[in-house]
């Protein structure tokens, strides 16, 4: 009798709704619109947070990055020709491998400022001279042909291996494999090529000779090819750096270990250099920071995107309110007939949770499509994914609004008095 009772109240919501049909789906376009909006908005904030924690993984969750990072001038050096000794030098290498518990391996990088070039075409990478072990302890993966050898490092060998951005500016309609480059004024052979750190499909066609991508050569040649001083002429003064070492890749045997070599390094460095001329990068540390900020981001994106679930729930309560009003009498007689409070709390209620449930119902599906619209309508698409609690959560918090906003409306009618109910014009 009482699932009978349920099932008549029900109906007799739907019809009810159904005679101003308007009116009804406008108000379904409040929570629409707002369900839509929480979806979306997590969906962004969840790319853009994964995107940037697979940048963070991509640099190796084992691994301890030391950079050399020049100090700022002191301003009291007039001459022509300035010299700046700074940076990680072959010292720290070798304390770091041959002294450091925990250290599996301690792959140093030497860059050279020098132009790529293939007949007319240059090109200003990031030429880095390093050891055959850089691939594994950077998770690098080749494209085509091979990464350097033990043989290249030991013969001081001319080969060259190109980033897939630099393969393609330099060579858009052959392979790169067999084609020789020019590295400032030597030529050298390549090898292999190599997959690029973010997407392929992002990777701009033209360098229009500004600095992008990667080339690898060995270490021991570019130590005898390019040397460690760089000259930079600026308004007719030449300063010239000399670095050792413009990075040191150092991995860590296990997880564990990871903070314990950070440490390390950190007082190492400390001790062994008179100013602060590098700086120590821990992925994992970055890692746990970047889920820490996505958790606190989607936080914030969620309230955003709820103020409009809160307006959709107090256009149902006007909408909900005027209902009342419109059927003071037909609350009258249903209660001269015998309907209890409940029964009329029950069927207003139930306007409200269609009203709520079916918007919430058509926002996850637009909710859900949205990282398709966003590919759609933007220029520069930024990525979305949307996750599985997404879609709950909006539903779920629609579904509440419904019911929050329609018990006032519903207790109202409930409590008007059946004499003066059935007296209303």
């Amino acid at each position: 009798m009482r699932g009978s009772t349920l099932f008549r109240t029900v109906r007799l919501g739907i019809s009810s709704l159904l005679l101003h049909k308007l009116r009804s789906a406008l108000t379904m376009l409040g929570v629409l619109f707002g369900v839509a909006s929480v979806i979306a908005m997590l969906a962004v904030g969840e790319g853009a947070s994964e995107e940037a924690q697979e940048q963070i993984r991509k640099l190796g969750s084992r691994n301890v990055i030391l950079r050399s990072v020049k100090p700022p001038d002191s301003g009291n050096d007039t001459s022509e020709i300035r010299i700046a000794e700074y940076g990680l030098t072959r010292e720290d290498h070798e304390r770091i491998e041959g002294s450091f518990p925990g250290v599996q391996r301690a792959v140093p990088v030497l860059q050279a400022p020098v132009e790529v070039r293939s007949s007319d075409l240059v090109c200003l990478p990031r030429v880095m001279a390093t050891l055959p072990d850089f691939r594994e302890v950077t998770r690098r993966e080749l494209y085509d042909g091979r990464f350097l050898t033990q043989i290249d490092e030991e013969t001081r060998a001319l080969v060259c291996v190109l980033g897939y951005e630099v393969a393609r500016f330099l060579f858009p309609f052959q392979s790169a494999l067999g084609q020789r480059v020019k590295l400032g004024e030597h030529y050298f052979d390549v090898v292999g090529v190599m997959y690029p750190r973010g997407p392929i499909g992002s990777i701009q066609a033209d360098f229009n000779s500004e600095t992008g991508g990667e080339v690898f050569v060995p270490l021991a040649t570019g130590r005898a090819y390019f040397g460690e001083r760089q000259i930079v002429i600026r308004g007719g003064t030449q300063d010239i750096q000399e670095v050792q070492l413009h990075e040191i890749v150092v991995e860590a045997s296990r997880d564990d270990d990871v903070k314990f070599v950070a440490d390390a390094c950190r007082e190492m460095l400390r001790r062994g250099h008179s100013q602060k001329d590098y700086e120590v990068i821990v992925p994992l540390e970055l890692l746990m920071r970047a889920e820490e900020t996505k958790k606190i981001f989607n936080r914030l994106l969620g309230s955003i995107a709820g103020i409009s679930l809160l307006v959709g729930g107090i256009g149902i309560m006007n909408v909900m309110l005027a209902t009342v009003t419109e059927r003071t009498r037909e609350i009258g007689v249903r209660r001269a007939l015998g309907a209890r409070k409940g029964h009329i709390v029950t069927q207003f209620l139930v306007e409200t949770i269609v009203l709520s449930a079916s918007g919430g119902l058509l926002g996850v599906v637009f909710g859900v499509l949205s990282p398709w619209l966003i590919d759609l309508f933007s220029e520069n698409p930024t990525p979305a994914i949307v996750t599985p609690f997404a879609p709950v959560l909006a539903f779920s918090i629609s579904v509440g609004i419904g019911v929050v906003f329609g018990l006032y409306p519903a207790w109202r009618a409930a409590s008007m008095d059946p004499v003066d109910a059935l007296r209303h014009e």
